[in-house]
Protein backbone atom coordinates (compact mmCIF):
# COMPACT_ATOMS: atom_id res chain seq x y z
CA UNK A 1 0.00 0.00 0.00
CA UNK A 2 1.39 3.44 -0.97
CA UNK A 3 1.60 5.62 2.15
CA UNK A 4 3.29 8.63 0.49
CA UNK A 5 1.55 11.95 0.02
CA UNK A 6 -0.76 11.63 -3.03
CA UNK A 7 -0.44 15.38 -3.71
CA UNK A 8 3.23 14.95 -4.62
CA UNK A 9 4.05 14.24 -8.27
CA UNK A 10 5.02 10.69 -9.16
CA UNK A 11 8.14 11.77 -11.03
CA UNK A 12 10.72 12.00 -8.27
CA UNK A 13 13.34 13.26 -10.74
CA UNK A 14 11.58 16.64 -10.84
CA UNK A 15 11.36 17.00 -7.05
CA UNK A 16 13.91 18.51 -4.70
CA UNK A 17 15.94 16.24 -2.44
CA UNK A 18 14.10 17.38 0.70
CA UNK A 19 10.73 16.91 -0.95
CA UNK A 20 11.64 13.40 -2.17
CA UNK A 21 12.74 12.52 1.38
CA UNK A 22 9.42 13.72 2.82
CA UNK A 23 7.54 11.84 0.15
CA UNK A 24 9.17 8.55 1.12
CA UNK A 25 8.17 8.90 4.74
CA UNK A 26 5.36 6.61 5.79
CA UNK A 27 3.00 8.67 7.92
CA UNK A 28 -0.72 8.69 8.49
CA UNK A 29 -1.47 12.40 8.22
CA UNK A 30 -1.40 12.75 4.37
CA UNK A 31 -3.71 9.77 3.83
CA UNK A 32 -7.37 10.07 2.98
CA UNK A 33 -9.94 8.95 5.60
CA UNK A 34 -10.47 5.62 3.86
CA UNK A 35 -6.73 5.03 3.58
CA UNK A 36 -6.29 5.91 7.25
CA UNK A 37 -8.95 3.38 8.25
CA UNK A 38 -7.40 0.67 6.08
CA UNK A 39 -3.92 1.42 7.40
CA UNK A 40 -5.02 1.35 11.04
CA UNK A 41 -6.82 -1.94 10.50
CA UNK A 42 -3.66 -3.39 8.95
CA UNK A 43 -1.59 -2.37 12.00
CA UNK A 44 -4.25 -3.72 14.37
CA UNK A 45 -4.19 -7.04 12.55
CA UNK A 46 -0.39 -7.30 12.82
CA UNK A 47 -0.50 -6.49 16.54
CA UNK A 48 -3.16 -9.09 17.37
CA UNK A 49 -1.91 -12.20 19.26
CA UNK A 50 -1.71 -15.41 17.22
CA UNK A 51 -1.49 -19.11 18.06
CA UNK A 52 2.32 -18.88 17.84
CA UNK A 53 2.26 -16.23 20.54
CA UNK A 54 0.55 -18.58 23.01
CA UNK A 55 2.65 -21.63 22.06
CA UNK A 56 6.02 -19.91 22.34
CA UNK A 57 4.94 -18.19 25.57
CA UNK A 58 4.56 -21.62 27.17
CA UNK A 59 7.94 -22.79 25.80
CA UNK A 60 9.65 -19.60 26.92
CA UNK A 61 8.35 -19.88 30.50
CA UNK A 62 9.38 -23.55 30.76
CA UNK A 63 12.94 -22.92 29.46
CA UNK A 64 13.41 -19.89 31.73
CA UNK A 65 12.23 -22.00 34.68
CA UNK A 66 14.79 -24.66 33.74
CA UNK A 67 17.44 -21.94 33.73
CA UNK A 68 16.39 -20.98 37.26
CA UNK A 69 16.81 -24.60 38.40
CA UNK A 70 20.26 -24.87 36.82
CA UNK A 71 21.11 -21.32 37.98
CA UNK A 72 22.41 -20.78 34.42
CA UNK A 73 22.21 -17.33 32.74
CA UNK A 74 22.78 -18.99 29.34
CA UNK A 75 19.66 -21.17 29.63
CA UNK A 76 17.64 -18.17 30.87
CA UNK A 77 18.78 -16.19 27.82
CA UNK A 78 17.73 -19.10 25.59
CA UNK A 79 14.25 -18.96 27.11
CA UNK A 80 13.99 -15.24 26.29
CA UNK A 81 15.15 -15.85 22.73
CA UNK A 82 12.30 -18.37 22.39
CA UNK A 83 9.77 -15.73 23.47
CA UNK A 84 7.17 -14.80 20.83
CA UNK A 85 6.84 -11.45 19.08
CA UNK A 86 5.66 -8.87 21.62
CA UNK A 87 3.13 -7.45 19.14
CA UNK A 88 0.22 -7.61 21.67
CA UNK A 89 2.06 -4.99 23.77
CA UNK A 90 1.94 -2.68 20.73
CA UNK A 91 -1.73 -3.64 20.40
CA UNK A 92 -2.35 -2.45 23.96
CA UNK A 93 -0.58 0.83 23.13
CA UNK A 94 -2.62 1.16 19.93
CA UNK A 95 -5.84 0.64 21.87
CA UNK A 96 -4.76 3.46 24.20
CA UNK A 97 -3.99 6.05 21.51
CA UNK A 98 -7.02 5.17 19.38
CA UNK A 99 -9.38 5.14 22.34
CA UNK A 100 -10.85 1.80 21.25
CA UNK A 101 -12.04 0.05 24.39
CA UNK A 102 -12.85 -3.17 22.55
CA UNK A 103 -9.46 -3.45 20.83
CA UNK A 104 -7.66 -2.48 24.04
CA UNK A 105 -9.54 -5.21 25.91
CA UNK A 106 -8.83 -7.85 23.24
CA UNK A 107 -5.12 -7.02 23.12
CA UNK A 108 -4.79 -6.97 26.91
CA UNK A 109 -6.80 -10.18 27.26
CA UNK A 110 -4.66 -11.99 24.68
CA UNK A 111 -1.47 -10.85 26.36
CA UNK A 112 -2.76 -11.96 29.78
CA UNK A 113 -3.50 -15.44 28.38
CA UNK A 114 0.05 -15.65 27.04
CA UNK A 115 1.35 -14.45 30.40
CA UNK A 116 -0.62 -17.18 32.17
CA UNK A 117 1.07 -19.75 29.92
CA UNK A 118 4.47 -18.31 30.85
CA UNK A 119 3.51 -18.62 34.52
CA UNK A 120 2.38 -22.23 34.04
CA UNK A 121 5.64 -23.20 32.32
CA UNK A 122 7.83 -21.68 35.02
CA UNK A 123 5.57 -23.00 37.82
CA UNK A 124 6.07 -26.56 36.53
CA UNK A 125 9.82 -26.00 36.78
CA UNK A 126 9.31 -24.73 40.33
CA UNK A 127 7.38 -27.87 41.26
CA UNK A 128 10.33 -29.93 40.00
CA UNK A 129 12.55 -28.33 42.67
CA UNK A 130 10.47 -30.06 45.34
CA UNK A 131 11.68 -33.41 43.96
CA UNK A 132 15.24 -32.39 43.09
CA UNK A 133 16.79 -29.69 45.25
CA UNK A 134 19.32 -27.51 43.36
CA UNK A 135 22.58 -26.38 44.95
CA UNK A 136 21.95 -22.66 44.67
CA UNK A 137 19.14 -20.41 43.38
CA UNK A 138 20.83 -17.05 42.85
CA UNK A 139 19.57 -16.03 39.40
CA UNK A 140 15.84 -16.25 40.13
CA UNK A 141 16.05 -13.68 42.94
CA UNK A 142 17.73 -11.12 40.67
CA UNK A 143 14.62 -10.72 38.51
CA UNK A 144 12.26 -9.72 41.33
CA UNK A 145 14.18 -6.57 42.28
CA UNK A 146 13.04 -3.15 41.10
CA UNK A 147 15.98 -1.35 39.44
CA UNK A 148 16.25 1.34 36.76
CA UNK A 149 18.24 -0.47 33.97
CA UNK A 150 15.28 -2.69 32.93
CA UNK A 151 13.15 0.44 32.41
CA UNK A 152 15.70 1.74 29.90
CA UNK A 153 15.80 -1.61 28.08
CA UNK A 154 11.99 -1.93 28.02
CA UNK A 155 11.51 1.68 26.88
CA UNK A 156 13.91 1.33 23.96
CA UNK A 157 12.42 -2.04 23.03
CA UNK A 158 8.81 -0.79 23.14
CA UNK A 159 9.61 2.27 21.05
CA UNK A 160 11.57 0.29 18.44
CA UNK A 161 8.97 -2.48 18.29
CA UNK A 162 6.14 0.01 17.70
CA UNK A 163 8.06 1.84 14.98
CA UNK A 164 9.16 -1.36 13.24
CA UNK A 165 5.72 -2.96 13.40
CA UNK A 166 4.02 0.13 11.98
CA UNK A 167 6.50 1.28 9.33
CA UNK A 168 8.15 -1.99 8.27
CA UNK A 169 6.95 -5.45 7.37
CA UNK A 170 9.89 -7.27 8.93
CA UNK A 171 10.03 -8.95 12.34
CA UNK A 172 11.07 -6.47 15.09
CA UNK A 173 13.63 -9.02 16.32
CA UNK A 174 15.89 -7.61 19.04
CA UNK A 175 13.45 -4.84 20.14
CA UNK A 176 10.81 -7.50 20.81
CA UNK A 177 13.34 -9.55 22.80
CA UNK A 178 14.05 -6.45 24.93
CA UNK A 179 10.37 -6.27 25.93
CA UNK A 180 10.27 -10.01 26.66
CA UNK A 181 13.36 -9.64 28.84
CA UNK A 182 11.71 -7.00 31.02
CA UNK A 183 8.21 -8.51 31.13
CA UNK A 184 8.56 -12.31 30.99
CA UNK A 185 11.53 -12.71 33.38
CA UNK A 186 9.83 -11.30 36.53
CA UNK A 187 6.66 -13.19 35.59
CA UNK A 188 8.66 -16.43 35.24
CA UNK A 189 10.28 -15.78 38.62
CA UNK A 190 6.81 -15.33 40.15
CA UNK A 191 5.58 -18.60 38.62
CA UNK A 192 8.73 -20.38 39.78
CA UNK A 193 8.13 -19.15 43.32
CA UNK A 194 4.50 -20.25 43.14
CA UNK A 195 5.52 -23.79 42.17
CA UNK A 196 8.56 -24.15 44.44
CA UNK A 197 7.11 -22.45 47.52
CA UNK A 198 10.12 -20.13 47.91
CA UNK A 199 8.83 -16.99 49.70
CA UNK A 200 8.79 -13.48 48.20
CA UNK A 201 9.18 -14.63 44.58
CA UNK A 202 5.46 -14.92 43.80
CA UNK A 203 4.12 -11.55 44.95
CA UNK A 204 7.24 -9.51 44.13
CA UNK A 205 7.66 -10.93 40.62
CA UNK A 206 3.98 -10.43 39.78
CA UNK A 207 4.01 -6.78 40.89
CA UNK A 208 7.23 -6.10 38.98
CA UNK A 209 5.69 -7.70 35.86
CA UNK A 210 2.70 -5.34 36.11
CA UNK A 211 4.96 -2.29 36.47
CA UNK A 212 7.09 -3.23 33.46
CA UNK A 213 4.02 -4.00 31.31
CA UNK A 214 2.44 -0.62 32.14
CA UNK A 215 5.72 1.13 31.30
CA UNK A 216 6.04 -0.71 27.95
CA UNK A 217 2.43 0.14 27.01
CA UNK A 218 2.92 3.84 27.81
CA UNK A 219 6.18 4.12 25.84
CA UNK A 220 4.55 2.33 22.92
CA UNK A 221 1.56 4.70 23.05
CA UNK A 222 3.82 7.77 23.00
CA UNK A 223 5.77 6.31 20.07
CA UNK A 224 2.56 5.68 18.10
CA UNK A 225 1.43 9.24 18.84
CA UNK A 226 4.64 10.57 17.29
CA UNK A 227 4.00 8.37 14.25
CA UNK A 228 0.69 10.15 13.63
CA UNK A 229 -1.80 8.03 15.55
CA UNK A 230 -4.17 10.18 17.60
CA UNK A 231 -7.04 9.29 19.95
CA UNK A 232 -10.34 9.29 18.09
CA UNK A 233 -12.32 10.02 21.26
CA UNK A 234 -11.72 11.44 24.74
CA UNK A 235 -11.47 7.83 25.95
CA UNK A 236 -8.03 7.57 24.35
CA UNK A 237 -6.65 10.23 26.68
CA UNK A 238 -8.49 8.97 29.75
CA UNK A 239 -7.36 5.35 29.39
CA UNK A 240 -3.76 6.53 28.95
CA UNK A 241 -4.04 8.50 32.18
CA UNK A 242 -5.50 5.48 33.99
CA UNK A 243 -2.60 3.27 32.85
CA UNK A 244 -0.06 5.91 33.91
CA UNK A 245 -1.73 6.32 37.31
CA UNK A 246 -1.79 2.54 37.82
CA UNK A 247 1.93 2.31 36.98
CA UNK A 248 2.78 5.07 39.50
CA UNK A 249 0.71 3.40 42.24
CA UNK A 250 2.36 0.03 41.60
CA UNK A 251 5.85 1.57 41.70
CA UNK A 252 5.22 3.30 45.02
CA UNK A 253 3.58 0.19 46.47
CA UNK A 254 6.49 -1.97 45.37
CA UNK A 255 9.02 0.45 46.87
CA UNK A 256 7.13 0.32 50.18
CA UNK A 257 7.16 -3.48 50.27
CA UNK A 258 10.74 -3.70 49.04
CA UNK A 259 11.99 -1.41 51.79
CA UNK A 260 10.83 -3.88 54.42
CA UNK A 261 12.61 -6.81 52.81
CA UNK A 262 15.79 -4.99 51.78
CA UNK A 263 16.61 -3.13 55.03
CA UNK A 264 20.28 -3.71 55.76
CA UNK A 265 21.36 -4.92 59.18
CA UNK A 266 24.91 -4.22 60.32
CA UNK A 267 27.24 -6.72 61.92
CA UNK A 268 26.51 -7.03 65.67
CA UNK A 269 29.05 -5.76 68.16
CA UNK A 270 30.88 -8.64 69.86
CA UNK A 271 29.44 -9.34 73.30
CA UNK A 272 31.89 -10.57 75.93
CA UNK A 273 30.98 -14.03 77.13
CA UNK A 274 31.08 -15.13 80.73
CA UNK A 275 34.12 -17.12 81.87
CA UNK A 276 33.52 -19.70 84.60
CA UNK A 277 35.57 -18.99 87.74
CA UNK A 278 36.61 -21.33 90.52
CA UNK A 279 34.58 -21.32 93.72
CA UNK A 280 36.82 -20.68 96.73
CA UNK A 281 36.86 -23.52 99.25
CA UNK A 282 38.21 -23.75 102.79
CA UNK A 283 41.17 -26.03 103.42
CA UNK A 284 41.69 -27.62 106.86
CA UNK A 285 45.14 -27.04 108.44
CA UNK A 286 46.62 -28.46 111.63
CA UNK A 287 47.98 -26.08 114.29
CA UNK A 288 50.59 -27.59 116.65
CA UNK A 289 49.53 -27.57 120.31
CA UNK A 290 52.21 -27.54 122.99
CA UNK A 291 52.23 -30.56 125.30
CA UNK A 292 50.40 -30.37 128.61
CA UNK A 293 50.42 -32.44 131.66
CA UNK A 294 47.02 -33.91 130.90
CA UNK A 295 44.93 -34.03 127.74
CA UNK A 296 41.30 -33.18 128.17
CA UNK A 297 39.19 -33.47 125.03
CA UNK A 298 37.36 -30.24 124.18
CA UNK A 299 34.85 -30.07 121.31
CA UNK A 300 35.75 -27.59 118.52
CA UNK A 301 34.53 -26.87 114.99
CA UNK A 302 36.57 -28.38 112.15
CA UNK A 303 35.63 -27.78 108.45
CA UNK A 304 34.83 -30.79 106.30
CA UNK A 305 34.12 -30.97 102.53
CA UNK A 306 30.57 -31.83 101.45
CA UNK A 307 29.89 -31.94 97.63
CA UNK A 308 26.92 -29.86 96.44
CA UNK A 309 25.49 -29.33 92.90
CA UNK A 310 25.79 -25.83 91.38
CA UNK A 311 25.41 -24.43 87.84
CA UNK A 312 28.12 -22.68 85.89
CA UNK A 313 27.06 -19.74 83.69
CA UNK A 314 26.74 -20.42 79.93
CA UNK A 315 28.16 -17.99 77.34
CA UNK A 316 26.00 -15.52 75.39
CA UNK A 317 24.47 -17.09 72.19
CA UNK A 318 26.50 -16.34 69.07
CA UNK A 319 24.94 -14.00 66.51
CA UNK A 320 25.75 -14.15 62.79
CA UNK A 321 24.99 -12.15 59.67
CA UNK A 322 24.14 -13.42 56.15
CA UNK A 323 27.05 -12.65 53.79
CA UNK A 324 25.74 -13.48 50.31
CA UNK A 325 24.44 -10.85 47.85
CA UNK A 326 21.52 -12.97 46.64
CA UNK A 327 20.64 -14.30 50.10
CA UNK A 328 20.79 -17.89 51.39
CA UNK A 329 18.44 -20.82 51.73
CA UNK A 330 17.59 -22.21 55.16
CA UNK A 331 16.91 -25.96 55.05
CA UNK A 332 15.26 -28.36 57.46
CA UNK A 333 18.36 -30.60 57.72
CA UNK A 334 22.13 -30.03 57.25
CA UNK A 335 22.01 -31.28 53.66
CA UNK A 336 21.54 -29.57 50.28
CA UNK A 337 18.89 -32.17 49.47
CA UNK A 338 16.72 -31.24 52.46
CA UNK A 339 13.54 -29.23 52.03
CA UNK A 340 13.75 -25.42 51.94
CA UNK A 341 12.44 -23.77 55.11
CA UNK A 342 13.00 -20.13 54.18
CA UNK A 343 14.97 -17.77 51.95
CA UNK A 344 16.94 -15.22 53.99
CA UNK A 345 18.06 -11.90 52.51
CA UNK A 346 21.62 -10.61 52.60
CA UNK A 347 22.68 -8.77 55.79
CA UNK A 348 19.93 -10.50 57.83
CA UNK A 349 20.68 -11.47 61.44
CA UNK A 350 20.86 -15.10 62.58
CA UNK A 351 21.09 -16.63 66.04
CA UNK A 352 23.28 -19.74 66.16
CA UNK A 353 21.76 -22.35 68.45
CA UNK A 354 24.09 -25.28 68.89
CA UNK A 355 26.61 -27.73 67.51
CA UNK A 356 27.67 -27.71 63.86
CA UNK A 357 27.24 -30.53 61.36
CA UNK A 358 29.27 -31.59 58.30
CA UNK A 359 27.52 -33.21 55.33
CA UNK A 360 28.89 -35.89 53.00
CA UNK A 361 30.51 -33.31 50.71
CA UNK A 362 32.44 -31.71 53.57
CA UNK A 363 30.22 -28.59 53.81
CA UNK A 364 29.90 -27.16 57.33
CA UNK A 365 26.31 -26.40 58.45
CA UNK A 366 25.05 -24.27 61.33
CA UNK A 367 21.77 -24.60 63.21
CA UNK A 368 20.27 -21.11 63.42
CA UNK A 369 17.16 -18.98 63.92
CA UNK A 370 16.21 -16.27 61.40
CA UNK A 371 15.86 -13.10 63.52
CA UNK A 372 14.63 -11.07 60.51
CA UNK A 373 11.48 -13.23 60.30
CA UNK A 374 8.54 -12.47 62.54
CA UNK A 375 8.00 -16.23 62.93
CA UNK A 376 11.65 -16.77 64.05
CA UNK A 377 12.13 -19.59 61.55
CA UNK A 378 14.60 -22.28 62.67
CA UNK A 379 16.72 -24.45 60.37
CA UNK A 380 20.21 -25.13 58.98
CA UNK A 381 22.40 -22.81 56.87
CA UNK A 382 25.82 -23.23 55.26
CA UNK A 383 28.63 -21.78 57.39
CA UNK A 384 30.49 -20.35 54.39
CA UNK A 385 27.60 -17.98 53.61
CA UNK A 386 27.49 -16.27 57.03
CA UNK A 387 29.91 -14.25 59.16
CA UNK A 388 30.01 -14.16 62.94
CA UNK A 389 31.31 -11.74 65.51
CA UNK A 390 32.97 -14.61 67.42
CA UNK A 391 34.50 -17.87 66.11
CA UNK A 392 31.88 -20.42 65.13
CA UNK A 393 31.95 -23.54 67.25
CA UNK A 394 29.83 -25.74 69.39
CA UNK A 395 27.64 -23.57 71.59
CA UNK A 396 27.88 -24.97 75.14
CA UNK A 397 24.76 -25.45 77.21
CA UNK A 398 24.44 -25.11 80.97
CA UNK A 399 25.71 -28.23 82.79
CA UNK A 400 25.69 -29.23 86.41
CA UNK A 401 29.12 -29.48 88.09
CA UNK A 402 30.15 -30.61 91.51
CA UNK A 403 31.94 -27.99 93.59
CA UNK A 404 32.93 -28.15 97.18
CA UNK A 405 31.10 -26.06 99.76
CA UNK A 406 32.50 -25.93 103.28
CA UNK A 407 30.42 -27.21 106.18
CA UNK A 408 31.43 -27.60 109.77
CA UNK A 409 31.29 -30.62 112.07
CA UNK A 410 32.38 -31.09 115.64
CA UNK A 411 35.65 -33.00 116.17
CA UNK A 412 37.64 -33.35 119.40
CA UNK A 413 40.77 -31.24 119.59
CA UNK A 414 43.34 -31.51 122.35
CA UNK A 415 43.56 -28.53 124.68
CA UNK A 416 45.73 -27.68 127.68
CA UNK A 417 44.10 -27.99 131.09
CA UNK A 418 46.07 -27.12 134.24
CA UNK A 419 46.42 -29.83 136.89
CA UNK A 420 47.48 -29.47 140.52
Amino acid sequence: MNLTDPTHPDDEEKQSRARRRRARRKVISPLTPDEKTSYVQEVMLKAAPSFDFFLFSLFSGAVVGLGFILDSPAVILLGILLAPLMAPVVGISLGIVLGSASYFGRSLGGFIIGSLLVTVGSALAGVATRLWQPWELNQVHLFTQLTWPPFVVIGIGAMATAITLVKEKQHPGIPSIAIAFGVFLPLSAAGFGLGSGIPHLWPDGLVLFSIHLAWAALVGAVSLAFLGFRPLTIFGYSIGGVVLLAAIILIFAFFGVGTIFSTGVTLPTPTPSLTPSLTPTLTATQTPVPPTATNTPTPSLTPSITPTQTFTPSPTPVEARVNNESGILMRSEPDVGASIVSWILDESLLLLLGPTETDDSGQLWLRAVDLSSSALTEGWVQARLVVTATPVGDIPTPQATDTATPTFTETPEPSLTPTP
